[in-house]
């Protein structure tokens, strides 16, 4: 019996067709929900560029367990930014996706046939060079030249590929039609025998499982399908294919259908499309919201969306606790904003013993002389001991600590901001790490700002070390 593998494009087609790109949370809940489910496979979206694109790939990496591939545009040939942000997945792969239909290479690529057969060679060289799986995708394939497209195929696969994908972009072919397609692509693509051919049928015929059954009859060994429905058939339409025609088709998947249901409602809820005015949250960058404010007479449901907008994801009593807080902060003041927010939960939440304690630190730092932090802390008592060189003396300082600890966090938000006032004022400091797509904040209060500092990345870092044992 022959195991289908069912590849997840949600992250992908939800980037590139909703009006407002994903947020940061939204993307990790995506991520988070299929890696439940145990699909073989999360494709992201082509990276524009931007850093928000790249932590969001490098968080999902660090969390799933599953297979990560990260579409590339053949005309953007980003292939080295796309290959940093997931690199640190288990199982990463590299996918570029080309156009091969005569008016899509024009529009996208602006090249001729021949140009760009030597563009398909180019960029899967350079991608199988960077990583040891490689996919190519045939984009409208269903409408490029015959001859043409098994000549890109066999050329992608001589560069290094070892999986094709096969598009009906356009959505123009029947069930029979598209099995057609399948077998005279694998009859005439050289090498395509030694390698997984998988199909991206379209369902805007509302035919999308039945194309993927004709295609699976006729060679392909896996489908492109997304959780929420669209434009392509889905994960509840395949599984119920494999159910309904397994043995009569000799097929299998590794879906977990039981929780099948669950993620997909899950989903719906949180990404169904929100009424201007609902929502506070706009524009929203990575981890923040611009412009929230409140006050003592917002319940605490508000409050907890909003902490959980901030990149939180809190118990039941952290959250009682924040809102509490919250409450006493609320009545002394007219409004309470984001930057008291974050204070109050990393004051709060998440309480833990102490793993990590400041023993000592010395820091040098000049105009004329590079930043060094000498920091001895202690861990069940045992002492040790790091020293880190910086671009300043807190950047030196969290570098000492990365050394101590050897691991490495992404700094989500590092905010200081004055206590009191005059010379020895009290100073505080704000900490937000992420890990396992989780973010963490600690608290550090000082007349010496660089200590405050220390104190908050050990706070946050104390919580990291507590959920993670």
């Amino acid at each position: 019996m022959k195991t289908i593998k069912m590849i997840d494009m949600t992250l992908r087609q939800l980037s590139a067709a909703r009006e407002s790109a994903l947020t940061f949370k939204e993307k990790l809940e995506v991520a988070r929900g299929l890696d439940r489910l145990k699909v073989d496979g999360i494709e992201l979206a082509p990276i524009d560029g931007g850093k928000a694109d790249q932590l969001a790939n490098r968080t999902i990496a660090s969390m799933v367990s599953t297979s990560l591939t990260a579409a590339v545009d053949i005309a953007q040939g980003n292939v080295d930014e796309t290959w940093e942000s997931v690199r640190g997945a288990k199982q990463p792969r590299l996918n570029l996706l080309a156009p091969l239909s005569p008016a899509l290479m024009e529009y996208s690529c602006h090249k001729k046939a021949p140009a760009m057969l030597e563009l398909v060679a180019e960029q899967v060289k350079k991608a199988r060079f960077l990583c040891e799986d490689v996919e190519f995708t045939a984009v409208d394939a269903t409408r490029a030249e015959p001859e043409f497209l098994c000549q890109a195929i066999s050329a992608a696969i001589e560069a290094g590929a070892d999986r094709v994908t096969l598009c009906d972009t356009a959505g123009v072919m029947l069930p029979d039609e598209f099995g057609a397609f399948v077998a005279k692509v694998r009859a005439g693509a050289a090498g395509l025998e030694g390698v997984e051919l998988f199909v991206q049928p379209s369902d805007a015929m509302s035919m999308g499982a039945a194309c993927a059954a004709a295609a699976i009859q006729n060679g392909a060994t896996g489908v492109k399908c997304a959780a929420m429905p669209g434009e392509w058939p889905t994960l509840k339409q395949l599984a119920r294919l494999v159910e309904v025609k397994g043995a009569a088709m000799d097929i299998a998947s590794a879906l977990r259908t039981t929780e099948l249901d669950r993620v997909v409602s899950q989903l719906n809820r949180l990404l169904q499309p929100k009424e201007q005015g609902d929502s506070p949250f706009v524009n929203m960058a990575v981890g923040e919201t611009a412009g929230v404010t409140l006050d003592a007479g917002d319940e605490i449901g508000e409050v907890i969306k909003i902490v959980r907008q901030l990149g939180y994801d809190l118990s039941e009593e952290d959250n009682a606790k924040v809102y509490e807080a919250f409450k006493r902060v609320a009545t002394r003041k007219h409004f309470v904003g984001t930057r008291e927010l974050d204070a109050i939960i990393a004051s709060t939440a998440l309480q833990v013993p102490s793993t990590y304690k400041i023993e000592n630190y010395v820091i040098n730092s000049g105009n004329v002389i590079t930043a060094t932090a000498n920091i001895l802390l202690n861990r069940d008592g045992e002492k040790l001991r790091g020293v880190g060189v910086g671009d300043g003396p807190i950047d030196a300082a969290f570098l000492a600590i990365e050394q101590i600890i050897g691991h490495h966090y992404e700094l989500d938000d590092f905010q200081i901001q004055t206590v009191t006032e005059g010379r020895d004022a009290m100073g505080s400091a704000l900490v937000k790490l992420r890990a396992n797509g989780r973010v963490y904040s600690g608290n550090g209060i000082s007349t010496d700002i660089i200590g405050a500092s220390i104190r908050a990345y050990i706070s946050a870092l104390n919580k990291i070390v507590y959920e993670e044992n």
